[in-house]
């Protein structure tokens, strides 16, 4: 389950919110997955003490078909959910229980660069390469809207819409 730094770069690295998960994705669209301890250990390093987490292996997989670029792999707030996305045109949706595919959302046309969760991780906000940013209903796995008019390619989404 480690991936090969001579084989193809990392493009994504994700801690989940819970701190239990960390995922990396290369850009070839093989995810890695590891679980981390929860008791930390203190280790020693030039003079200084830091904590760190013991990694364990969970799984690996292919995100998107072969041949297709990732360019981003996101956990939700809740930690259910890891959405992928990719040169194939859509955004993947993967259950982190069992690292099953659950939805492919495609209605863009072009690259989908980047992809954001709502605070309650009940929708998803995608850029791509064709000039638009779209909303999801992950229940329904529907657009709810498109954002559009944008000159060049949405390569970057961020998304506030906590209460705090």
């Amino acid at each position: 389950v480690t991936p090969d730094p001579k084989a193809h770069s990392i493009q994504a690295v994700e801690v989940s919110e819970d701190g239990r998960t960390l995922v990396a994705a290369n850009s070839h669209a093989e995810v890695f997955v590891w679980t981390c301890s929860s008791a930390p250990e203190y280790v020693e390093s030039s003079g200084c003490a830091y904590s760190a987490s013991k990694l364990a292996p969970v799984t690996r997989f292919r995100a998107h078909p072969t041949g297709t670029y990732l360019t981003s792999a996101k956990i939700s707030p809740d930690c259910r959910t890891l959405v992928t996305t990719s040169s194939d045109r859509t955004a993947r949706l993967w259950d982190t229980t069992s690292w099953d595919l659950t939805s492919t959302l495609a209605q863009h046309t072009k690259w989908v660069w980047d992809a954001v969760f709502s605070a309650d991780s009940s929708y998803l906000v995608t850029s791509s390469s064709d000039h638009s940013a779209r909303l999801w209903n992950l229940r329904t796995s529907e657009v709810v809207r498109t954002y559009t008019g944008h000159q060049c390619a949405v390569t970057c989404v961020a998304l506030n819409d906590s209460s705090t």
